[in-house]
Formats: C-alpha cells, structure tokens, sequence
C-alpha cells in the first residue's frame, strides 16, 4: 500500500537581500489511510512550515525542494491552480484559529455554499440540504439559523467543527489539522479531539494532526514524529516517546508533561 502523503528530504529556506535562513533541514515521513501521524514540536520547529511548503500555500520568499508526494503524485513544481484544486477536495485543511479562516463579511451558508460549489456539482437545494446535515452532524444546533449568521457571531468552537465539518464533507483522502485546539477553551478542545478520532475512525482517513501539546497528540495519533530547529530528531508510537526517545528535546517535553500529571493527582488527592 502506498503512503497517502510522503515527505522525502523536503527542505525550506527563506531567502532575504543579505542571507538565506535555511527553516526546514530534510524533512522525512509518511502517513497512510487510516493512520493518524502526530507531528509534535515547539513554536518555530518547522511543523507548520513542513505541511505548508508540501501544500504550496508559501509566498515566493522562500525556496522548497525535495519531495512530496500525495498518493504518488509530486506536489513540489505544482503551479498554484493545480495546488488550489487538490486543498478543500482531496486535501481536506483544519487550521489553527478559526476566526481568520472565515470572511467577516459573508454569512457562515454563504462561505459554506462557495466551498461547496467549488469541488462539487451540487445544485442550491442540494448544497442547503447537505449543509443542514453537515452542521448536525457536528453537533451545532439549529443548523438553519447558523447559516444566517455572521462568523463572529459563533464561538471559535462552532468555527472549528464547521472547519472540520466542510473538509469531511469533501470525503478528501488526507485531513490535516494544524493546531486545531490551540485557541479554544479545555472543553471544546476534549470534543474536537473526539470528533477527530471518530473521522479517523469511520472514514478512513489518512490524518495528521500538528500540535506543540503532547497531551493532545496522544489522544488523536497513531505515530509521532518531534521536530526541533526544522530536523526530525524523534518518532515512534507513544510508548516509544514516553519510554524510549533519546532526543533531549522530547525528553524535556516528556519531563513536562510527567510533572503535571504528577501535580494534577496530587491536587485531586488534596495533596497540595
């Protein structure tokens, strides 16, 4: 079985007048149907930067090569309309803060509609109707009125299974979520992790979920691949993270994540 995406050496490089700063160093993994891959590192590593250079959404400041293939098919060299059509259908994309994701001026049915239109042949009726269905099948309640509204006029929670819900509709062959939680409340977070694990689960889908927070990796992935300063320095599944890695870098993750658990039982112990 071939991998859905597969990054071989890919490299990224921001080019200014007096130097060139090199972002990502040879970058290697794959992800396949139905396997979620955890791409775990702090700000400025080179996660987001990794998916970004392989999905063609850089500016020409900076250089990519190497390689990346989607079900076999280079995505490096691609000019942008060919990129364009592949995200929002066979690439499904959750990115970080969903307010910005969303056009101010535009109701949610309207942005919802586009997207549709774009990679479907559907007829109005037929866009509302699965847009009705879309939005109960996220869990947001009176989808009707919903899709009246304005952006700000939801929580970044309801943005965010709307995200998710237009990409699944699409039935794409990859999803990536690309800190999807970072900027909702702990609740929220717990049930777009779920809802993740559930796509995961019914359709099949290759997945990979960008995060800088263990915790969540953990819930959602498969395998996890660390990166620091734009190189892989570790992967595994999440017992080799925990256990085994010899990367200082995840270890002081490891560490971190190990002493608030160890706080978080004490203080339900009343120990602190």
């Amino acid at each position: 079985m071939k991998p859905v995406l597969e990054l071989n050496q890919l490299q990224v490089s921001l080019h200014s007048r007096k130097q060139n700063h090199e972002l990502v160093k040879g970058v290697t993994f794959s992800v396949m149907q139905g396997e979620c891959l955890g791409i775990l590192g702090e700000s400025g590593s080179g996660k987001s930067m990794s998916m970004k250079a392989a999905m063609g959404i850089l500016d020409k400041n900076f250089l990519v090569s190497g390689s990346a293939k989607f079900l076999g098919e280079e995505l490096i060299g691609k000019s942008s309309e060919e990129l364009r059509g592949l995200r929002g259908g066979k690439i499904g994309m959750v990115l970080q803060n969903p307010i910005t994701c969303f056009d101010p001026l535009y109701r949610i049915g309207n942005q919802i509609s586009e997207t549709f239109m774009a990679h479907r042949k559907w007829g109005a009726k037929e866009i509302r109707e699965r847009s009705i269905a879309m939005l109960n099948k996220m869990k947001i309640r009176n989808p009707e009125e919903v899709l009246e509204k304005y952006p700000h006029q939801l929580s970044g929670g309801m943005l965010q299974r709307i995200m998710i819900g237009i990409a699944t509709s699409m039935k794409p062959s990859l999803l990536i979520a690309d800190e999807p939680t970072t900027a909702i409340d702990a609740i929220t977070q717990f049930e777009i992790l779920n809802e993740l694990v559930d796509i995961k689960k019914n359709y099949k889908v290759a997945m990979i979920f960008i995060s800088h927070d263990l915790n969540a990796i953990s819930r959602v992935a498969d395998r996890i691949v660390v990166l620091n300063q734009g190189t892989v320095v570790d992967q595994g599944d999440f017992h080799h993270i925990i256990h085994h890695a010899t990367d200082p870098y995840t270890r002081l993750l490891i560490e971190k994540r190990t002493d608030v658990m160890r706080r978080y039982k004490l203080a339900l112990q009343g120990g602190v």
